[in-house]
């Protein structure tokens, strides 16, 4: 009996990283069909694609999920906000409009104070910044970071409404 146990973990633990490939090769697969992006490469956990509205779109596929956006220019062109958008729609749920009006948002307000500026919508949060960068994104004046909000998961889970404070 106890062998059959070994075997049957030793089995879930070969499956899982493929499980992980599977999720992720569909996770790319919505992100193509909701941005009309295509795919450039792809290694592991880490997708990264061709869009005509950012010279940087990628997806991590990792345990936290984030894609982020990068734009050559200091004020991109609004499609590169709707593309933010569509993408926080596939990835999160959240209203494509509601979270580029927050894009647009949060990219003025780093243009005026020259700080990263974050901020959520539903179940999207977003960080966006201007600015010369000197890490790997370097030669992208503007980069916005879309993940799942947290909170909103947590509060969910709890029964609370998503707009509740503490306290």
């Amino acid at each position: 009996m106890i062998r059959y146990a070994g075997l049957s973990a030793l089995a879930f633990l070969l499956a899982a990283p493929a499980q992980a490939a599977d999720s992720c090769d569909a996770l790319t697969a919505k992100m193509i069909r909701a941005t009309g992006a295509s795919l450039a490469g792809r290694t592991g956990a880490l997708a990264v694609f061709r869009a005509a509205d950012a010279e940087r779109m990628s997806l991590e596929c990792a345990p936290q999920r984030q894609m982020i956006f990068g734009a050559r220019q200091r004020e991109p062109i609004r499609p590169y906000f709707v593309l933010i958008g569509l993408a926080a729609e596939a990835l999160t749920g959240a209203s494509a409009e509601a979270v580029e009006v927050l894009a647009l948002n949060l990219h003025q307000d780093s243009l005026l104070t020259g700080t990263p500026r974050t901020g959520h919508v539903g179940r999207a949060a977003l960080r966006c910044e201007t600015g010369p960068r000197l890490d790997a994104l370097a030669g992208n004046l503007t980069v916005c970071r879309l993940t799942p909000n947290r909170t909103a998961a947590l509060r969910r889970r709890a029964g609370l409404p998503a707009a509740a404070k503490a306290g």
